[in-house]
Formats: C-alpha cells, structure tokens, sequence
C-alpha cells in the first residue's frame, strides 16, 4: 500500500503535465495540480481501483472547472507557443518555422471545445485507452470513441485550414490528424 508521499512523488508529474497542458499556464498548471492531490488525499483513495485514471479525472474535472471560470486560454497559448515546438533545430529558419507550427496546432487545439479537448489530451498525452478515458471522465465508452472521433475530424478541419495539412483522398486523414494532435500535446 502506497504513503501519501509516494502517491505524490508517483502521479504529481503526470498530473502537472496534464494541468499544463490543459490550461496552458505554469502557475495555475501548479495551483490545479495542489488542489487535485488535496483533493484525492482528503478522499479515499485507498479504496479505488484504477487510481491513476481516477487521479486523471480529478485533474481533467478541475482543469475544465478552471477554464470555465477563466477564458484567457487563447492569450496563454500564444505566450508558451515556444514550448510546444519540440526540439531545437540547427537553422534559426528551422526554429521560426516549429514555432509558427507550434502556434498554430496550439491555436487549434484551443479552439476544440473543452470536453473534447479534454479526450484528445487524454489519448494522446497520456496514451490512455478509450475505455480509461470514458471511466476517467465518467462517460459512456461510446461517448469518448464520437469526442475522439469529432476531435480528430475538427483538428483536420482547422490544420486544413490553416494550411498544415494537405487535403487528402481519405487515407490516413485521421491518423494524420492524430499525429498533430499529439505534436500538438507534447
């Protein structure tokens, strides 16, 4: 059976990320990731059978709490766009360009709304199956497969749009369109 401490030291860095990448801001990444172990230590814990799903779901439920109290999201993208752009590349060509990229998966994941931004995260950050995903968020399994489904087709549509995917026959559109999601995640 796991402390307290080990429970935090085990689950405060996925739970940080997830917070982060949420709402798209360091401090308040920090202030949510306190308050869902204040949370889950104050419940218990002990007793629940997935409990990193369960963990990930507090996270999830207070980040889309936040974000309802707070609509800046779009402004604290921009700000931390730099991060989202991977690795460093040799040429400052190279760098302008992964940052202008960056800047536009994030200003595409911004606009998806929450509850389906929320799925992509899941997936695609955290490689959690669908069924983990509807348990975590408290959905039918049949609801998360159609927020996956509709994510990956809104983020086709917006790359589309903003010119970073090649419109295609069909084949491999969706993965295509997961593959940016997760660049845009990570």
């Amino acid at each position: 059976m796991k402390s307290s401490r080990e429970l935090f030291e085990t689950y405060s860095k996925e739970v940080y990320r997830t917070c982060y990448f949420m709402v798209h801001d360091a401090g308040d990444a920090e202030d949510l990731c306190q308050e869902v172990f204040i949370t889950v230590l104050r419940s218990p814990w002990r007793d629940v059978k997935y409990l990193r799903a369960w963990i990930l779901k507090i996270a999830v439920n207070a980040c889309l709490n936040h974000l309802k109290r707070s609509r800046s999201l779009s402004r604290k993208v921009s700000d931390h766009a730099f991060m989202l752009a991977g690795r460093e590349a040799e040429a400052p060509e190279e760098v302008a360009e992964e940052r202008e990229q960056a800047e536009r998966l994030a200003e595409a994941m911004e606009r998806l709304p929450d509850k389906i931004r929320a799925v992509l995260t899941l997936r695609y950050m955290h490689d959690l199956s669908l069924a983990e995903i509807a348990e975590a968020l408290s959905i039918p399994l049949g609801t998360a497969k159609s927020r996956q489904h509709k994510g990956l087709k809104l983020m086709k549509e917006l790359l589309k749009n903003s010119g970073m995917l090649e419109s295609e026959g069909g084949n491999g559109v969706y993965e295509q369109a997961g593959t940016y999601t997760e660049a845009a995640l990570k």
